[in-house]
């Protein structure tokens, strides 16, 4: 049974139908090979969805990385999403999020050995990368948030879907935050429901199985995530790394600009009684006087300074680190929350782990093959 839809949203339906018919059409020419499709000789394994809005991307990228990169070396290609450059670009551990992106330079300061590149043409980025010498070059290259990109053929598709909007009752874009037609996801090897709650009952996993009607040649996977320590931004003010439980007493300021803010609220309002949410759109670049009004809010709490934090997400963290004009005491109170993937049953995660690592290896074996 289809959700309900508020009236303002039900009254933006017929736009929905003439959009749908737009990507399908585009879709159909792909399908037809009239749009030509570009195959490369290297494993890229794309990692996207078919809404719009968070559904744990960048933490199932730095999944893959943790995965693959004790065996091969990887590449991480991104457009960088609301960045102000333009075309082919490098990330470095030092960049401006402005230039490459909150997400890429996120994955860089984490993982400094992966090549992390942001161009919006994948097909002109993955030439430069396979142009690398020899030694250097990656031998497998994750495509985030690629699954509409379809100039570029993965030799892997990964579907992520968010287990709170379930993508069999949603509707298209403007009415809904489909991107594409449900039919869309049928181009996926793997579909992965993110964001599960650990308590999930069989009867709940056979709804996602039943409402997503998947081919057999398709594989289904449920994860959540875990959050680690609340970790300073400024290690280098404030070096003191504080467990869930110390938050106890805190006063907390969170502050956010993703997509999904609520997973990580539930979580803290689990952990503190005095929570005090701010939210801004995703990828939000703060803005001096919006610091200064949570500052003020701050102060006006008759609480001792020790017992007051600001925390953040670790994609927010990033914007953060970037800005010049923090103040000293604003850097020591601010902390980020890391989250990694957890499958929910450990078979899933040897089974995943198995199929993308032979994956990997088939494909080169493969394309060393076709080469001689």
């Amino acid at each position: 049974m289809d959700s309900p839809i508020p009236d303002i949203r039900r009254s933006l339906l017929p736009l929905s139908w003439l959009y749908g018919f737009g990507v399908a059409f585009r879709n159909k020419l792909f399908d037809a090979k009239i749009l030509k499709q570009h195959k490369f000789d290297i494993p890229i394994i794309c990692v996207g969805n078919i809404t719009v809005g968070g559904t744990g991307k960048t933490p199932h990228i730095e999944y893959l990385i943790s995965l693959l990169s004790s065996r091969y070396k990887v590449a991480v290609l991104s457009r960088g999403y609301k960045r102000k450059s333009k075309g082919f670009r490098i990330v470095d551990v030092d960049s401006k999020p402005k230039d490459v992106g909150d997400e890429p330079l996120q994955i860089k300061q984490k993982f400094p050995d992966t090549l992390v590149v942001v161009d919006k043409n994948r097909k002109n980025a993955i030439e430069k990368i396979q142009s690398i010498d020899i030694e250097e070059r990656p031998g497998v290259i994750l495509m985030d948030d690629g699954f509409q990109h379809r100039y570029v053929t993965p030799s892997l598709s990964i579907l992520l879907v968010d287990s709170n909007r379930p993508v069999y009752e949603d509707k298209l874009l403007p009415a809904g935050y489909l991107r594409e037609p449900l039919k869309g996801k049928d181009r996926a090897n793997i579909v992965i429901v993110t964001k599960c709650s650990r308590d999930m009952q069989p009867i709940d996993f056979r709804i996602y199985e039943n409402g997503l009607d998947m081919f057999p040649y398709q594989d289904l996977y449920f994860t959540t995530f875990d959050y680690g320590n609340i970790t300073p931004v400024f290690p280098e003010i404030q070096p003191e790394i504080l467990e869930s439980d110390d938050l106890r007493k805190k006063h907390v300021f969170l502050v956010t600009g993703i997509a999904s803010p609520q997973p990580l609220t539930e979580k803290l309002e689990l952990k503190t009684y005095n929570l005090y949410p701010r939210f801004f759109p995703d990828h939000h670049y703060f803005k001096e006087e919006e610091i200064e009004q949570i500052d003020v809010e701050m102060n006006a709490l008759d609480v001792d300074d020790d017992d007051k934090i600001i925390v953040t997400t670790e994609k927010d963290a990033v914007r953060f680190r970037a800005l010049p004009f923090l103040k000293e005491e604003f850097k020591k109170k601010l902390y980020y929350i890391p989250i990694e993937v957890v499958f929910l049953e450990k078979d899933e995660k040897e089974s995943f782990n198995k199929k993308i690592n032979k994956h990997v290896r088939s494909y080169q074996t493969n394309s060393r093959l076709s080469k001689k």
